[in-house]
């Protein structure tokens, strides 16, 4: 063992590593030359060589500590910074065009009348990143590819538009449809990035902010995985996020990152538009939110480049030997920054280069203009182009672009850096004109003072709107659009849902088996098996999906480099390059990016996929809701399984994982088409229908929907599908299961899901005991029932000379005597959806409260929805139509110990997670 004197503690970090020292006259001879250096040099010349010594290290791949942050400079210095290929003057022109329009349109969504708002300040600030990545680097989709993948920032959307204004991609009536989407149809104009609003222009909606990043991580990733598995061809592909520096304080703009690192997606860039403020004030003002970025980006695994002064601080920087200069530039807060934009030269002067002599002396020969001018790096073409370069060719990692900007630049004084800036939506004449001159746009005064500002083209046929189209030629097309390739799919016949059909016989399984069985079914198909990606939280055993494993595998772009310790076992663990299962760790919110992405596969790459992602219901809906929102907007499809469900199905995980409302919240998503499943043939039919609709037909007839099935963990028998079966009424929401065949008073018994077996035992119940005749129906879809109640009183309220319609749940039910009574896991707000269209005396149970942990039967009893309480809710509706007397109530209750949760069958165990 080394003794103390030969192992020298090394701080890295702030942590002591034990480093042997073999030769500590070698360590001592650099030592010294470092004591040299400081001695003869001064500390910033030793800092310098230390830095360059760090930098050669990595280039020989020696294991060195990443540094958390570097100077307030640019990464790229002047003299690596690539040719620049554009006509920096045309460019100019065509983005002071940009502009403008960006500019007036949003002005003149302000008119009176109108005033439906917008923001102008965000693409001020961005608009020379986004016209460097228009004029050289966003690949379009003309070669047949899916081209570039970009995620525009929400707020930056006027410019986007202003830009397809001059390449006659929008027109000025268009323009003026700016955020009146239906009152100016078909010449409305979406506030942000909306696919499902513009359908052929936008590909990604990055609002909310937070969903931009978090979507563009697993796009990219998405990419790589459809490479590996031979199902589309993405290397030409590379994924352009541009956010926001307040935005990144989302957690799901930095939540992920690890992944991005971790597989090395180098077909990802981040653009971070660094402009120092949020929506009311400074990001940090009191701190550095570049240098606190590069940090977490640094630790992530991210190659990150920091854009942060333009060409006029070059000359000053290369004096500053002593590093007086980088010094301050590395001392002054983000809120002095900010002031130092909206102040003049000569203040800059006092307050930032005037405490010291040595500043002081290297502005002494430029003018309070020339100071007032010193910008930031992402407004200079050049200096954006050699970032954009840089990150295009580094390959191992993915690559973050720190770009410093001003809000709100070159639209005045009064927009310029100032924390209102954000909320600002309208410009005074004095702006516009002061605005006008700054761009060099010919407009007249007049034209400025009277009603609404003019648009500016400069022509078809002028230089740079000819540039325009052919660099967009050069790249591939013009960018954004969405194109829709793909073609129908050859669905499975009859024989994959077979054994759906058949039945459980004597086996009790769960409905989440009984999906995983149809899936497994489904996979095997030679069409359309390849096309499933499955993808799940880290609960593949969970949910018995661990039988996917030997054979579809998990995808991990390095495969697998080592013997997993199941390996002995028939369902091991198994990754490989070309996995079929996307398996994405504890994240609920990475699996649902996961899913949004390979369900807009089929417009992104022109290859449909087929997602299904099954999660804990209880995450869902609650947890991501907003993603499902953004799927939603994306016209994303597949199916999404929302398992161990219900409030009383999953009681010994207690009140967190207890979901009895995940269906409501389903509901309000427009897009998405939900139901409650009780056996495994009305999973056939769901899922079978839904592949027709999402996949099976043309482009056209293709539907922009996404399934979702709550399915559950608790083990039952499941019948085999009856002769007569009524699909209809299955796909469309409620069914007749089984007919009362005992008892003379009529009664009706509706239930979804887990309840289904409670109201058939109710049935036998209230027969054997009540004299009571309760048919059965299984409400596979509260939701869907309710939707289309909805369009038919919309209907016949704006046609009222028409022949009035009759929702189907009021025309399936129609003839049923008696009370209905409905339960189902779920409170009692998701039967009560269709209260108002039933034809008849309506009662609901449901489980109302927070879950707990306890038997299955006593939380049922609990909440009352076992069978017993289904018993007393139908007597109790009778009761109240004179069909039965009011004493056989306390009867009941009574009978069955109705009021002790401890009296109550425990109810089957099995299942659990």
């Amino acid at each position: 063992m080394a003794s103390g004197s030969d192992r020298n503690p090394i701080i890295i970090g702030g942590l002591p590593s034990q480093v042997p020292d073999f030769d500590p006259e070698e360590t001592q001879e650099w030592l010294d030359s470092l004591d040299a250096a400081v001695d003869e040099r001064g500390r910033e010349r030793a800092r310098y060589l230390m830095l360059r010594l760090i930098e050669r290290a990595r280039e020989k791949r020696v294991a060195v500590p990443e540094m958390r942050s570097t100077d307030y400079v640019n990464t790229i210095a002047t003299k690596d910074e690539p040719f620049f290929p554009g006509d920096e003057e045309i460019e100019r022109k065509v983005l002071n065009a940009t502009r403008w329009n960006a500019a007036v349109m949003v002005s003149r969504a302000q008119r009176p009348g109108i005033g439906v708002g917008g923001h102008i300040a965000t693409f001020a600030s961005s608009a020379s990143l986004y016209d460097v990545g228009f004029n050289h680097f966003f690949r379009g989709k003309d070669d047949g590819l899916g081209g570039d993948q970009i995620f525009f920032q929400g707020h930056a959307s006027p410019g986007i538009y202003a830009r397809a204004f001059l390449l006659d991609r929008l027109s000025e009536a268009q323009l003026d449809g700016f955020r009146q989407e239906k009152s100016k149809a078909p010449n409305g104009l979406s506030s942000y990035p909306h696919p499902r609003l513009m359908p052929d222009f936008w590909e990604f909606p990055t609002v909310s902010m937070g969903l931009g990043p978090l979507g563009a991580i697993y796009q990219a990733r998405m990419n790589r995985y459809m490479e590996a598995r031979g199902l589309a061809d993405t290397s030409k592909s590379h994924v352009w996020a541009y956010l926001g520096d307040g935005e990144m304080d989302e957690p799901e703009s930095l939540g992920q990152l690890s992944i991005a690192a971790r597989e090395g997606l180098d077909n990802l860039t981040f653009v971070v538009n660094c402009n120092l403020q949020r929506l009311d004030g400074p990001v940090r003002g009191n701190g550095k939110i570049i240098q606190e970025l590069e940090s977490q980006f640094r630790g992530a695994g991210w190659n990150v480049i920091k854009l942060v002064w333009d060409r006029s601080w070059d000359p000053l920087l290369a004096q500053d030997r002593t590093g007086i200069l980088v010094n301050k530039l590395n001392t002054t807060p983000d809120g002095q920054f900010q002031t130092y934009a909206t102040e003049t030269g000569a203040y800059i002067r006092d307050h930032f280069f005037g405490d010291d002599a040595r500043l002081r002396d290297m502005v002494k020969d430029m003018s309070d203009q020339q100071i007032l001018h010193l910008g930031r790096g992402g407004h200079d073409h050049r200096k954006v182009y050699a970032a954009y370069a840089a990150a295009k060719a580094h390959k191992g990692q993915p690559t973050v672009i720190l770009a410093q900007t001003v809000k709100g630049w070159t639209l005045g004084p009064n927009f310029e850096g100032r924390n209102a800036t954000h909320q600002m939506k309208k410009l005074t004449a004095e702006d516009l004109k002061r605005f006008r001159d700054r761009l060099h746009i010919p407009i007249a005064d007049s034209q400025l003072e009277d009603g609404n500002p003019p648009y500016y083209h400069p022509g078809r046929d002028s230089e740079e709107i000819q540039y325009m189209h052919d660099r967009r030629k050069g790249l591939g097309g013009y960018v954004p659009t969405r194109v829709v390739r793909s073609k129908a799919l050859a669905l499975p016949d009859e024989k994959a849902y077979a054994s759906a059909k058949k039945g459980s016989g004597q086996q009790s399984i769960a409905t989440t088996m009984a999906f995983v069985r149809i899936l497994k079914d489904l996979m095997r198909d030679k069409e359309i098996g390849k096309r499933f990606v499955l993808i799940a939280p880290d609960e593949y055993r969970t949910f018995g999906m661990d039988a996917f494993f030997p054979s579809a595998k998990i995808y991990n772009p390095l495969g697998q480099q080592y013997e997993s310790v199941d390996r002995d076992l028939l369902l091991a663990y198994k990754e490989s390059p070309t996995g079929q299962m996307l398996h994405d760790g504890i994240s609920e919110a990475g699996c649902t990016a996961s899913l949004v992405a390979a369900g807009s596969a089929y417009a992104t790459h022109g290859e449909p996929l087929i997602p299904v992602y099954v999660f804990y219901s209880m995450f869902g809906f609650q947890r991501t809701g907003d993603q499902f929102w953004q799927m939603a907007d994306q016209l994303a499809r597949g199916f999404v399984l929302g398992a161990t469900a219900g409030r009383t199905t999953l009681t010994g995980e207690g009140l967190q994982h207890a979901d009895g409302h995940s269906q409501l919240l389903a509901s309000t998503n427009p897009a998405c088409v939900a139901y409650d499943p009780a056996f495994g043939y009305e999973i056939g039919h769901i899922v079978k229908d839904g592949l027709r609709r999402m996949y099976g037909g043309t482009p056209e007839e293709n539907e922009d929907v996404f399934y979702y099935l709550t399915v559950y963990n608790e083990p039952i028998q499941h019948p085999a599908e009856p002769a007569d079966v009524d699909v209809e009424g299955i796909l469309k929401g409620v069914y007749r299961y089984s007919s009362g065949e005992r008892g003379e008073i009529p009664a009706q018994i509706m239930a979804s899901g887990v309840a289904v077996p409670w109201a058939v035992e109710a049935q036998r119940v209230l027969a054997d005991e009540w004299n009571v005749k309760a048919d059965v129906w299984s409400a596979t879809s509260w939701n869907e029932l309710r939707r289309e109640a909805v369009d038919v009183e919309r209907y016949n309220l704006l046609h009222p000379e028409e022949e009035q319609r009759v929702p189907y749940v009021t025309r399936k039910l129609s003839g049923a005597q008696g009370p209905f009574v409905a339960v189902s896991d779920w409170m009692r707000s998701v039967p009560d959806q269709i209260a108002r269209w039933v034809p008849g005396a309506y009662q609901s149970l449901g489980a109302d409260g927070f879950g707990f942990a306890d038997t299955r039967g006593a939380a049922r009893r609990f909440f009352h929805i076992d069978a017993q309480s289904i018993v007393l809710a139908v007597l109790t509706e009778l009761a109240k139509d004179g069909k039965i007397d009011r004493s056989v109530l306390k009867t009941a209750v009574d009978r069955y110990d109705l009021l002790d949760v401890a009296a109550a069958d425990p109810g089957p165990a099995g299942g659990d997670a």
